[in-house]
Formats: structure tokens, C-alpha cells, sequence
């Protein structure tokens, strides 16, 4: 091998590493932009199922990667965030996103009357304004912009860097003889392109390498059509690796995205096939990149409009592939509500931090809940005295604990993702938040403990006292209520109703601490029950103190 060749093959693998660089860079750029929009598409999927489709190529096209949107679906439906019929839409919807970048390269194909229209002309400007954006300028959505234009300049230097190594070979007779054999041979043409996709994990890139051969003309028409269709079947690897530690249904979901591509593959190999036989000379000619992006684009929605009336059929068959087992294999953390907290906490939706972010809400919303549950346990259990919900407090605490850990394990993880500085603080106010509802959980389990206490020594109130606790713990738990709320809706009228109620809280502690004195001093209330009393109304009184917390951080988001 000459010096030139391996210079040429140097700068081949120097153009793939930019242009993979580039469209990773360029897709984390264009998700930190989409921000807070990307929280929202999973609500409309899971309320409106024939939104998976569009919302599953829009994702795809932030994104850059077919494979990270399924390997995501693969999460949630682990997480039991979506359910299959609903992941069929998403599924279908990221094999047409996918095309967005394959005609983005195409468009290097333009003739050179059009040189200036073309990419590879400004991709060096693109990739200095880009940087230039981000040395200089302190501002988040100039840095995102940034981002954004050098993940597009390196995209389209590599495929130059890529186009220029291979270019001295094309008259080679090594690529006429490949390409004559992988044209005429519908079988092998697929096999190649699912490997080379396995292989660099991403169908985006390999159609992108295909279409530097095809600028090049070293690339027959059937064989570019077999390589795109076996590319197709090669992106499922990703999900299917996904799932090798996942539950059964999630495991579903990704035999169902490797059916529907498989599916798809073998009705246009077959309709290739005859066409080889019909028009040889059709078949057999070149094709550039643009046309190799007609095809991908033609190939994936019509595939999904035959299939998608179908959905139901393909989940019904993903059954046979995947057989009914109890899950041997996977270990959640517990039983109950932590079990079914920790299960959403799937790590392969960090393929979006937006995505992510938006988990970890719901969860935090989800304990929350459960905490407000044991809180109005513990004070049924006080003004109560046949009440037996101590117990169930003190379990239920358990679990509370334990999610927190879990919950701030994850929130960890999600921190050290790329996140702009909305999602920063976003992550951080959940942090505070896990903590004060813990905090909250603590004093529930007080009450709780001041329960049994009163009972094992015959303590009660008497009917003035318990309705007083009545009133506080009222107010009390409508500033927790409102507290959850303002973090689940993000509305300031959750947040002002918890200042209200902060202040409602903070009176009436006064004037029961006065009252209580009052009835110390003339006799009427004995010192053991006065001090569980006061204990209470504190501890109360700390719950509503943590709820204004919680409205507090949802007020800076906003």
C-alpha cells in the first residue's frame, strides 16, 4: 500500500469521525433549543396515539438518530410511560424522521452552477461563526446556536474529507465488481448494508456513506436500494440491544421496530427483484444522493402508511417472538409504589434530557403524592383514636426514604447530561424538592409516633383541642396539595394559593400556642398531652413551611 493510500484512508476515517461528530453535536445543539417543547410531546403521544407518528419524526429529526428515538421508546415502554399500540406510532414516526439528514447531504450533489447553494461550500463558515459564538459570547441561546452551526460545519467537512479519499478510486474495478454482485444479489445487498449500520450503530451515517459513493457514481441502482433497505433493518440493532435488560414489553417494542423494517425490506427487495428482470438497464444504472434520498424517504412512508392500520396486529404478533416468561431476569428495587417509581426511572431516556428531566418531575410529583397520602394518615390517626393507621404510616415512610436515594441516584445522572441553564436549574430546584418532601415524610412519621405514644399511655384531647388540629392540619395539607400541584401544572395559581395558605398556617400556630398556654395556666389542659400538642402543631407547621419551599422553586422556572 503507497503512502498516498494510506493518507486516503486516513482522511476517510478523519471525515467519518467529523461527520459523526458533526451530526451528534448538531443534534444535541438543536435538542437544548427545543427545550422545554420536548417535555411536552410525550403527554400528546400518550393522550392521542395517532400523534406518535409526527411526534416520533420530529423527535428523530432533533435528535439525528432513528436508533436514540427507539432506544428512548424502549425506556418508556419499560417504564410503563408508553404502552406498545402507542410505541407502533412512535416507532414508524422515527424512520421518517431519519430521511431529514439524508437529504440535508444530498443536497452536496448539486451541480456546480449551484456551489454556492451547497453545504460543503459554507460548512467552514458555519463551523467558525459557530465557534466564534461560543468563545465569545456569555449568552445560553448563542451558545446553542453555536453548537447547532458547528455540529452542521463538521457534518458536511467530513463528508468532503470523505468524498475527496475516495474519490482517485473510483474507476477501481474492485467497486464495479461489489456493487455488481451486491446489486444482482438482493440477499447479500441487505446483509451488508444491516452490517455496516450495526456496525457504526447509526443509519444516518451509513446512508451518508452511501451517498458519498453514490456523488462519486461507483453505486448501482439496485445495489444502493438492497444497502438502503438492509441499513433500515441494521438501525433496529441498537433498540434490540436496548431491551436485552429490560421487561417483557419493552422487549415487544423492539421486535416490533425490527419486524416493521424487516417487513418493509423484504416486500421492496422482492419488488426490486422483478424490476431487475423487467428494466436490466433501470436497474443496473447509477444513482446519486439525491435519489438515494427519495428512495429512503418513499421506502419509510410507505411503509408506514401500509403497516401503521395494522399496529394492533403487530403487537399482537410481537408475542410470538417474545414468549410470555416471568421476569427472571430483572430486578426492581422493591414492591409497591417504590417498585413502580424506580421501574419509570429508566436510564435509556437520557438519550433526551428533556425527556429525562420530565421523568424525574413526574416521579417527584408521584412521591409527593404519597407523602401528602401519609400525612393525612397520621392526623386521621391523632384525631382518631380507633384509627389503625399508624402502621401504614410508618411503611409507607420506607418507601419514601427510599425513593428519595433513588430519585437523587438518578437526578445525579441526569445532571451530568448536556442540559442548558433552564434545565440546570430545573434539575437542581428537583433536588430541593426530593429533599424538603422528605423532609415533609419525617414529620408525618412524628405525628405518627405521637399517635402511639398517646395511645400505649392513654393520652387524648379533648374535643376543642382536636378541633383545632382539624383546622391547622386543613390548611396545612391544601399548602402540600397546592405545593404538588404548582410543580405538576407549572401554574403561578397553585403557587399563590401556597402563600396563602403559608400565612393561614403561620396565624393559627400563634393563636394555638396562646390558647394552649391559656389553658395550661387555668387548669384546664394537663402538661403531657400539652407538650404532644405543641409538638404537633409544630411539626405541622414545618410541613406547610417545606410546601412554600416546593411552590418557591416552581416560581423561579417560570
Amino acid at each position: 500500500m503507497a503512502i498516498g493510500d494510506i493518507s486516503n484512508l486516513f482522511q476517510f476515517l478523519g471525515g467519518l469521525g467529523m461527520f459523526l461528530y458533526g451530526m451528534n453535536i448538531m443534534g444535541d445543539g438543536m435538542q437544548k433549543t427545543a427545550g422545554s417543547k420536548m417535555n411536552q410531546f410525550l403527554g400528546m403521544v400518550t393522550n392521542n396515539r395517532p400523534l406518535g407518528v409526527l411526534l416520533g419524526a420530529l423527535i428523530t429529526a432533533i435528535l439525528h438518530s432513528s436508533a436514540a428515538t427507539t432506544v428512548m421508546v424502549v425506556g418508556f415502554v419499560n417504564a410503563g410511560i408508553l404502552n406498545l399500540t402507542q410505541a407502533v406510532g412512535v416507532i414508524m414516526g422515527a424512520n421518517i424522521g431519519t430521511t431529514i439528514t439524508a437529504w440535508m447531504v444530498s443536497l452536496n450533489s448539486l451541480g456546480d452552477a449551484f456551489a454556492m447553494l451547497q453545504p460543503a461550500f459554507f460548512a467552514p463558515l458555519m463551523a467558525g461563526i459557530g465557534a466564534f459564538m461560543m468563545t465569545f459570547s456569555k449568552k445560553q441561546k448563542m451558545n446553542m446556536a453555536g453548537e447547532i452551526c458547528i455540529g452542521v460545519g463538521l457534518l458536511f467537512i467530513g463528508l468532503t474529507f470523505m468524498s475527496g479519499a475516495i474519490g482517485p478510486y473510483t474507476d477501481a474495478p474492485i467497486f464495479a465488481d461489489i456493487f455488481r454482485v451486491l446489486g444482482g444479489n438482493p440477499i447479500l445487498g441487505i446483509i451488508a448494508g444491516a452490517i455496516i449500520t450495526a456496525l457504526l450503530q447509526s443509519s444516518t451515517a451509513s446512508v451518508g456513506i452511501l451517498q458519498t459513493l453514490a456523488m462519486n457514481g461507483v453505486v448501482s441502482m439496485s445495489a444502493a436500494i438492497y444497502i438502503t433497505l438492509g441499513q433500515n433493518i441494521g438501525t433496529c440493532v441498537t433498540a434490540v440491544l436496548s431491551s436485552a435488560g429490560a421487561n417483557r414489553t419493552a422487549k415487544r417494542a423492539a421486535a416490533i421496530h425490527l419486524m416493521f423494517n424487516t417487513m418493509g425490506a423484504i416486500v421492496f427487495a422482492v419488488g426490486m427483484y422483478l424490476l431487475t428482470f423487467i428494466l436490466p438497464g433501470f436497474a443496473l444504472g447509477p444513482i446519486n444522493a439525491v435519489q438515494i434520498s427519495m428512495f429512503h424517504t418513499i421506502f419509510n412512508v410507505t411503509n408506514t402508511i401500509l403497516l401503521y392500520p395494522f399496529a394492533n396486529q403487530l403487537v399482537k404478533l410481537s408475542a410470538l417472538f417474545v414468549k410470555e416468561r416471568k421476569e427472571g431476569g430483572l430486578v426492581y428495587a422493591g414492591d409497591g409504589e417504590e417498585a413502580e417509581a424506580t421501574r419509570h426511572l429508566d436510564q435509556r431516556i437520557f438519550e433526551s434530557p428533556a425527556f429525562a428531566i420530565e421523568v424525574a418531575a413526574t416521579e417527584v410529583i408521584h412521591m409527593g403524592k404519597l407523602t401528602l397520602e401519609n400525612v393525612q394518615r397520621a392526623m386521621d390517626a391523632l384525631t382518631d383514636p380507633d384509627s389503625k393507621g399508624t402502621e401504614k404510616v410508618y411503611e409507607v415512610e420506607q418507601t419514601i426514604d427510599k425513593l428519595e436515594k433513588r430519585l437523587t441516584d438518578y437526578l445525579i445522572k441526569v445532571n451530568n447530561l448536556s442540559l442548558n441553564e433552564h434545565q440546570k436549574l430545573v434539575v437542581n430546584d428537583l433536588f430541593y424538592s426530593i429533599s424538603d418532601i422528605g423532609r415533609v415524610g419525617d414529620h408525618a412519621e412524628n405525628m405518627a409516633e405521637s399517635a402511639d405514644y398517646m395511645k400505649e399511655h392513654q393520652i387524648g384531647f379533648s374535643d376543642v383541642v382536636i378541633q383545632e388540629l382539624k383546622e391547622i392540619a386543613e390548611s396545612v395539607t391544601k399548602s402540600f396539595y397546592h405545593a404538588i400541584e404548582a410543580r405538576r401544572t407549572g401554574n403561578m395559581d397553585h403557587v399563590r394559593k401556597v402563600s396563602q395558605y403559608e400565612d393561614e398556617v403561620d396565624n393559627l400556630e400563634e393563636e394555638m400556642r396562646e390558647e394552649h398556654i391559656n389553658r395550661l395556666s387555668t387548669g384546664k389542659c394537663d402538661s403531657s398531652s400539652g407538650v404532644i400538642f405543641l409538638d404537633i402543631i409544630n411539626n405541622l407547621e414545618r410541613i406547610s413551611d417545606h410546601a412554600y419551599n416546593l411552590a418557591g422553586y416552581v416560581k423561579n422556572e417560570l
